[in-house]
């Protein structure tokens, strides 16, 4: 037997693990993130989607109707429901078929991409998820009734989910603002102002709107990190 030769047959299955674990790495270059980091970086387009009130699905679905799951979202407890309803802007332009997103919430809400807000001609304020005072409004056209919202239509902030637990692993508190590097075949970019939002028992997850994901081509993307956004050194003269 050449002694140069490995015997397999006296390989543990732990080192077979490390040599795995050690060409993937070297492969990928992962190899700067520790094997603490609490929770994968999951990045999602959130497509367009509505936030409905109790009282709101039923005059748009029938009194006593209540949201059907269709599939569950990445978070826990959130979810795409069957139902869909048609949003109105000014001059009647609309979007049909807006998918409704559950549980239902404390107000409705409709979060759009830029491209939408221009096809429905209303000028959509960059919000975080929640933050609706004094934002436009729009009207909902379900297969039971209709809703008038005063107000409510937004382009959500981009922003990353994060746990408490990934708050300290990347030094960061709920509020602030991080950077995430894209690096996607012919378009590497560094996305701004990805906003914190801190919760118990949240899963690391990036969103950002369709028009976003489009133009870094995030289908396609090779790798994905997220970075705490530094003060800028520069100085005023």
């Amino acid at each position: 037997m050449n002694k140069n030769m490995i015997d397999t047959a006296q390989i543990s299955r732990r080192d077979v693990e490390q040599i795995v674990r050690k060409v993937l790495l070297d492969q990928f270059q992962t190899n700067e993130i520790p094997a603490d980091k609490p929770n994968p970086l999951v990045v999602n387009i959130s497509a367009r989607h509505i936030h409905l009130t109790q009282e709101h699905v039923e005059i748009l679905f029938g009194e006593g109707a209540t949201l059907t799951e269709m599939k569950p979202l990445y978070q826990d407890g959130y979810f795409a429901a069957e139902e869909t309803v048609a949003v109105v802007g000014p001059r009647r332009r609309m979007l049909p078929n807006v998918r409704i997103l559950g549980p239902c919430r404390d107000e409705s809400q409709v979060e759009l991409a830029f491209t939408d807000g221009i096809s429905l001609g209303i000028d959509l304020p960059v919000r975080i998820s929640g933050d609706i005072e004094g934002t436009p409004g729009c009207v909902l056209m379900g297969p039971k009734g209709v809703v008038e919202l005063k107000q409510g239509v937004i382009r959500a902030a981009r922003h990353v989910h994060m746990s408490p637990a990934d708050c300290a692993y990347y030094g960061v508190k709920n509020g602030d603002e991080m950077q995430l590097k894209v690096e996607s075949p012919g378009c590497n970019t560094i996305l701004e102002e990805v906003v914190v939002r801190e919760g118990e028992n949240i899963k690391l997850e990036v969103h950002i709107d369709t028009d976003e994901g489009n133009c870094i081509n995030l289908d396609a993307a090779t790798k994905v990190e997220l970075c705490k956004k530094e003060p800028c050194a520069c100085k005023k003269k």
